[in-house]
C-alpha cells in the first residue's frame, strides 16, 4: 500500500466527486461503499449480508487446541523445543490450529497497534475512502467487500496493507508491530520444520524476504447475528496467520465436520496454517476452515498478520520431506504471485480454494502450452 495510508494520522478532509449517503459514498453508478457506520444503523440484516444457512450452524463446543508455550524454545531448551513441536504437529495434522504464549511480541505494541486501528475504524466515512482498495488488488480499506461482491457479505471492514523487512511504506505507526508479527512468524517456520522433521532453518530461510500482509478488522454490532457473519467459512490462500484479537470472542474453526468456537486468551497469540504452507509440507498439514461470527452487544476488533512468500518464488516442498514421507507431488510448482491473483481476481477464498486453484492454474500453464 503507497504512503497514502497515513490517513491513519490525517485531518478530515472532503473527497472530491462523491456522495455520502447514510455511510455510503457512490460515484458515477459505482456500487455504494458502506461501512461500520452504516451496518451499525441496520435494525434488519439486509438481503446482501444473509449468509445460507449451511454456514450459520452454531458452534456448541469450544475448540481444545494446544496453548504452545514458546520461552523454551527461545532459551534455546531442547525438551521444551521438543515439547512445543509436538503440540504443533498434532493441531497441524488435525486442524491446522493453535494457540502461543511467552512469544515475544512486547505487550505495549500490541496496544499500541490496537489503538492506531481503533482509531482509523472511527475516521469518517471518506477519510476511510481515500484509501479504498483497488479493484484486482489486495491493499486498502474494504467496507463489506462491496466493491467486489453482492451476496454473502462479511459484516465488517478492513484496512489492508503489504510489509516486507526491509520495506519503508508500512503504514505509519504499525512498522513496529509488523516487524514484531515477523520475527515472531520465522521463528514458528523453524518450529514447522522441526515438526515436519525437515532441516530446520528450511522454511525460515525460504521466507526471509517475504511480502507479507498486515490486516486491521473492525466487526461492528449486529441486530441479528443469526442471520449474517463477519467473515464466511474459508481457508487462508497465505501460509501463516497471527491473529492479535480482543477478548470479545466470535473466531470459530472447523473440526471434525463441525464447527467450534475459539476462546480468547490474555496474552496469547493465535496462529493458523494456510494454504500456501499446506502446499509447502505437500498437504500433509492442514490449512485451518475458520469464519467470524458477529455480535449484538459488543464489537470485535483483531489484527491479522498474514506471512506470505516473496511474489516470485516457487512454491514447493522440500524434498527430504517428499524422501521421508515417499510420497509424489500433490500439487504443482507455483508462486505467491498466481495464487493472489486467483483470489484477487478470479475466486473468492473459501474451504477448497487451494485444489481449484490447482485446477485452474493447470489449465492455464496446458493452454498456453
Amino acid at each position: 500500500m503507497d504512503s497514502s495510508a497515513s490517513v491513519l494520522l490525517s485531518s478530515p478532509s472532503k473527497l472530491e466527486n462523491h456522495q455520502e449517503t447514510n455511510g455510503h459514498i457512490q460515484k458515477g453508478g459505482i456500487a455504494p461503499f458502506i461501512d461500520s457506520s452504516y451496518l451499525q444503523k441496520q435494525s434488519h440484516v439486509p438481503t446482501g449480508f444473509i449468509w445460507p444457512e449451511r454456514h450459520l450452524v452454531a458452534a456448541l463446543e469450544e475448540l481444545n487446541e494446544p496453548l504452545v508455550d514458546l520461552e523454551g524454545f527461545f532459551k534455546g531448551d531442547a525438551v521444551a523445543t521438543e515439547h512445543a513441536t509436538k503440540l504443533i504437529r498434532a493441531s497441524c495434522l488435525s486442524h491446522g490450529f493453535f494457540q502461543v504464549t511467552n512469544h515475544g511480541v512486547d505487550p505495549n505494541l500490541l496496544k499500541l497497534a490496537d489503538d492506531h486501528m481503533d482509531h482509523f475504524f472511527k475516521l469518517p466515512v471518506e477519510e476511510k475512502a481515500k484509501v479504498k482498495r483497488v479493484p484486482g488488488g489486495p491493499w486498502g480499506y474494504s467496507g463489506s467487500h462491496a466493491d467486489r461482491f453482492s451476496t454473502n457479505l462479511p459484516w465488517k471492514e478492513t484496512l489492508s496493507f503489504g510489509f516486507q523487512a526491509n520495506g519503508t511504506d508500512t503504514v505509519a505507526g504499525l512498522s513496529k508491530y509488523c516487524e514484531s508479527m515477523n520475527v515472531l512468524a520465522l521463528s514458528i517456520m523453524e518450529l514447522l520444520a522441526i515438526s515436519l522433521g525437515v532441516d530446520r532453518m528450511h522454511y525460515r530461510e525460504f521466507f526471509e524476504d517475504a511480502h507479507s500482509i498486515m490486516r486491521c478488522n473492525f466487526y461492528p454490532t449486529c441486530q441479528e447475528p443469526s442471520l449474517s457473519l463477519g467473515t464466511g467459512p474459508h481457508c487462508d490462500p497465505t501460509s501463516l496467520t497471527i491473529l492479535n484479537q480482543d477478548q470479545v470472542g466470535g473466531l470459530d474453526v472447523f473440526v471434525n465436520k463441525k464447527w467450534h468456537s475459539v476462546r480468547p486468551i490474555q496474552g496469547a497469540l493465535v496462529i493458523n496454517i494456510g494454504d500456501t504452507f499446506s502446499a509447502l509440507s505437500n498437504g500433509k498439514y492442514k490449512s485451518c476452515l475458520h469464519r467470524a461470527t458477529v455480535n449484538r452487544h459488543k464489537e470485535r476488533r483483531s489484527l491479522a498478520f498474514f506471512l506470505c512468500p516473496r511474489d516470485d518464488k516457487v512454491v514447493k516442498p522440500p524434498e527430504d520431506l517428499l524422501r521421508k514421507e515417499q510420497e509424489t507431488r500433490k500439487y504443482p510448482d507455483f508462486t505467491w504471485s498466481d495464487l493472489l491473483r486467483f483470489t484477487q481476481c478470479h475466486y473468492r477464498a473459501d474451504e477448497a480454494t487451494l485444489q481449484n486453484f490447482t485446477n485452474w492454474f493447470l489449465s492455464e500453464s496446458n493452454s498456453t502450452n
